[in-house]
């Protein structure tokens, strides 16, 4: 299906909001073209949970009505809400490029990578209830800072605020406490994929995450697309992903090909300033809901896992700013002859994807002042 986008939740005005799939720039209308009640909430829970089986049923009949040439919603008249319920949020480490370049970053003298890095994904739990749907103007946010030189922590707004490139997955199945959910179920718990943006203001990062990691540098908000791809629509894009050194461990070790052929973007303040390509990732999807569970941790309808900022190997391919700038050293020029070392008042964002034919959709988010 070229330019197939994903589900999502949209309105048109004075009605109320129910899932469609959008396909280029129109909207398919689920409950007009007979798909049922599952389809007239504000939300792509109840489908979620049906399952596989109804999963592929509904890309099928999907893609049959719109080579039928089904009518279409035309996209500038349709509102977008958030797809589905945000159950839980887990942001992983995966990329193995932006692993090593924090590293050197923050460690200069020491191995890049800490001990654990290479035998498990690393992760963190975030906040479900601060992901909100592209298009959603991102406050600077505010709290403690202290500079090297500083005597005592200062209040106010972040001074380094940045974005980060992901890529996420969404539970449609959930499972049974107690029970890990093996590599090799993947497909039948996870539903599709989503652009994601882990906006992050990193000095207050620096101050607050030791010894327990990111706080309230992360939680103010994540952003995620109105739409989400199902994997489906994906298969012919998995492909083998890069080879992992030590073997891990036997409950994370996958059969098949589960490195997600993507190409990615990130335009800032109308300048295309990353390119780079999900494929890269160390640690794959499977690996890392598999590691999410094996103690016995469960996973619901709703729940989204993120992969981490994604980075590759080229200059112009980091998928933050702190790599893009050597943590502000090193500002990078924009198309109107302006430069950025981190993000400003007034900056737009914008994350993009295409997978073949297969259009990821954008997670757009202007930064709006503080209001400390």
């Amino acid at each position: 299906m070229n330019g197939a986008v994903g589900f999502g939740v949209f309105s048109l005005r004075g009605e109320p909001p129910r899932v469609g799939f959008r396909v280029g720039n129109g909207v398919l209308d689920l409950p007009a073209n007979g798909f049922g009640s599952d389809f007239s909430v504000p939300g792509l829970g109840p489908f979620l949970a049906r399952g596989r089986t109804t999963w592929e049923d509904v890309v099928r009949r999907v893609a049959a009505l719109v080579r039928g040439g089904a009518d279409l919603v035309p996209l500038e008249l349709v509102t977008v809400h958030l797809p589905f319920e945000v159950a839980d949020y887990v942001d992983f480490y995966s990329s193995l490029e932006h692993a090593t370049n924090l590293g050197r970053l923050f460690r200069p003298d020491a191995e890049p990578l800490l001990p654990n890095w290479r035998h498990l994904p690393v992760a963190y739990h975030g906040r479900a209830g601060t992901v909100v749907v592209s298009g959603t103007p991102i406050l600077r946010p505010c709290g403690q800072v202290r500079a090297p030189d500083d005597p005592a922590p200062r209040f106010g707004p972040s001074r380094r605020l940045d974005f980060e490139l992901e890529l996420g997955f969404v539970v449609g199945v959930g499972s049974t406490l107690g029970r890990p959910v093996p590599a090799g179920a993947f497909r039948d718990h996870v539903f599709g994929v989503v652009l994601v943006d882990d906006w992050s203001a990193r000095d207050l990062q620096a101050w607050e995450y030791q010894p327990l990691g990111p706080f309230l540098g992360k939680s103010f908000a994540t952003s995620v697309s109105a739409w989400v791809t199902p994997l489906a629509l994906l298969e012919d894009r998995l492909v083998p992903a890069p080879p992992q050194d030590p073997e891990p461990l036997p409950y994370l070790r996958t059969a098949g090909e589960w490195a997600l052929d993507v190409d990615l973007e990130v335009e800032l303040a109308g300048t295309v300033v990353s390119r780079t390509n999900a494929r890269g990732l160390y640690w794959t999807m499977p690996q890392q809901l598999a590691h999410a569970t094996v103690n016995g941790a469960s996973v619901r309808t709703g729940d989204l896992f993120a992969s981490g900022t994604i980075s590759g190997p080229d200059p112009g391919s980091e998928g933050s700013l702190i790599e893009l700038t050597w943590n502000g050293a090193r500002p990078i020029r924009l198309g109107d002859g302006s430069t950025r070392a981190f993000l400003e008042d007034g900056d737009e964002l914008v994350l993009r994807g295409r997978a073949g034919g297969i259009v990821l959709g954008e997670v757009r988010g202007r930064i709006l002042p503080a209001r400390c």
